[in-house]
C-alpha cells in the first residue's frame, strides 16, 4: 500500500489491562510473570523481586487466581468477561462510529477508520495490534487505555508497549493517546445513571454506597503518582451529581498486594466496620473499571458480600461497571471522538 493511501486509514485500539487464556495453572502462572514482572506495577528492584516472585508468588498464587478466575469466568465463550467486554466495546465503537456523520464525513475525504483492541498482559498484545493496523495501511493510531484515572501501573505501562512496538517499525504512524477522564461530564453523567437505575431495581434502599477503586501502594503517590487525586476528583463529581455527603457516599480502595501500605481506606476493612456498627444494606459500585473483572465480580461481588454478610449485613449489592452498555458506549465514543478531532 503506499503512503498516499496509508495516511487516509486511521487505527484506534482500545486497551485495557489484560487476561489469563485459561483458569489452570500453566495459563495463571503466565499471565501473572508478565503482569507481577512490570516494573510500573512492583517498583521494587529486579534483585530483591524476581526471586520472591519465581519461587514463591508464582508457587503459590496461580492456583488461587486460577480458583477466582473459574468463579466467574464466561463459560460460553471459555474467556474471562474483560476479554468479553473489550472485544464488544470495540465491536459496538466500530459501530457507532461508522454510522456517525462524522465518520460519514471522513469517507467523504477517503479517510477509513480500523477499529480494534488491546491487552496490557497477555492476549490480543498491544504491540501485535499496533502492527497490523499499520500493515493494514494505518497512517495514525489512537491508543485509548481504558482506565478513567491516571496511574503509572495502568494508563503508563500501556503507553509505555505502545510505544516500544514503534521502535522497530521503519515507517512509523503519526500518534495520539487518549488522556484519563476523571471527571469528564459524560462519564460522571454515565455513572451515576448507571447507579441510580440499579438502585431504582432494589426492593431496598442501601444506607451506605461504596466507590471501591484498585489501590495502588502510597510509596507511589509520594513519588509523584497522580492516581490519588483524580480519584478524589471522580468521588468528588459523583457526590456532587448524586446530591450524596461524604457519609452517604464512601471512597474506598481494594486488591491490595504484598507488605507495603496501600491507599486508604481499605475496602474490605470498611466493609467488614460498617457491618459490624449496625449498618444492614449496602451498595459497592467501581468507578476505576470501564468492564467487569476479576476485581469486581469477584473481589466484589462474592467476597465483599462474604465478609458483610459474616459481620451482621443484610443486603448487598455490587453494581455493574458500564461495560458495553449503551451508557458504557457513550463514554468510550465520546472519549474517541474528542481525541479524533483534526484527523477526521
Amino acid at each position: 500500500m503506499t503512503n498516499n493511501n496509508k495516511s487516509r486509514r486511521i487505527g484506534v485500539i482500545l486497551a485495557n489491562l489484560g487476561t489469563p487464556d485459561g483458569t489452570d495453572y500453566w495459563n495463571m502462572r503466565r499471565y501473572l510473570a508478565e503482569f507481577l514482572s512490570d516494573k510500573r506495577v512492583i517498583e521494587w528492584p529486579s534483585i530483591i523481586w524476581q526471586p520472591i516472585l519465581r519461587l514463591i508468588v508464582l508457587s503459590t498464587r496461580p492456583k488461587k487466581s486460577g480458583a477466582a478466575y473459574a468463579r466467574i469466568w464466561n463459560r460460553e465463550k471459555n474467556e474471562s468477561p474483560l476479554r468479553s467486554y473489550t472485544r464488544s466495546q470495540a465491536e459496538k465503537l466500530a459501530a457507532l462510529l461508522h454510522e456517525s456523520k462524522a465518520a460519514a464525513k471522513a469517507q467523504t475525504a477517503n479517510a477509513e477508520l480500523d477499529i480494534d483492541w488491546a491487552m496490557r498482559y497477555g492476549k490480543p498484545a498491544i504491540g501485535a495490534v499496533a502492527k497490523a493496523m499499520v500493515a493494514r495501511g494505518c497512517g495514525h493510531i489512537l491508543l485509548v487505555p481504558l482506565y478513567p484515572q491516571y496511574a503509572a501501573s495502568t494508563t503508563a505501562t500501556v503507553n509505555d508497549v505502545f510505544f516500544d512496538s514503534l521502535k522497530a517499525m521503519r515507517c512509523q504512524p503519526a500518534v495520539r493517546t487518549a488522556p484519563a477522564y476523571a471527571d469528564n461530564a459524560v462519564y460522571i453523567d454515565a455513572l451515576a445513571n448507571s447507579i441510580t437505575a440499579h438502585l431504582a431495581g432494589l426492593s431496598y434502599r442501601p444506607e451506605k454506597l461504596i466507590a471501591s477503586y484498585h489501590g495502588i501502594p502510597q510509596s507511589y503517590v509520594r513519588r509523584g503518582d497522580p492516581y490519588y487525586e483524580e480519584c478524589k476528583r471522580t468521588t468528588a463529581a459523583l457526590r456532587q451529581r448524586l446530591g450524596l455527603d461524604n457519609e452517604a457516599l464512601l471512597m474506598c480502595f481494594q486488591s491490595r498486594f504484598g507488605p507495603e501500605e496501600w491507599l486508604q481506606p481499605y475496602t474490605d476493612k470498611t466493609i467488614e466496620k460498617l457491618a459490624k456498627e449496625g449498618v444492614t444494606s449496602l451498595a459497592v459500585f467501581n468507578p476505576g473499571f470501564v468492564a467487569d473483572c476479576l476485581e469486581t465480580l469477584d473481589e466484589i461481588g462474592n467476597e465483599a458480600a462474604e465478609i458483610f454478610h459474616k459481620n451482621g449485613g443484610t443486603d448487598f449489592t455490587h453494581i455493574p461497571c458500564l461495560n458495553d452498555s449503551d451508557e458504557g458506549m457513550r463514554v468510550i465514543e465520546h472519549i474517541v471522538r474528542q481525541e479524533l478531532q483534526g484527523w477526521l
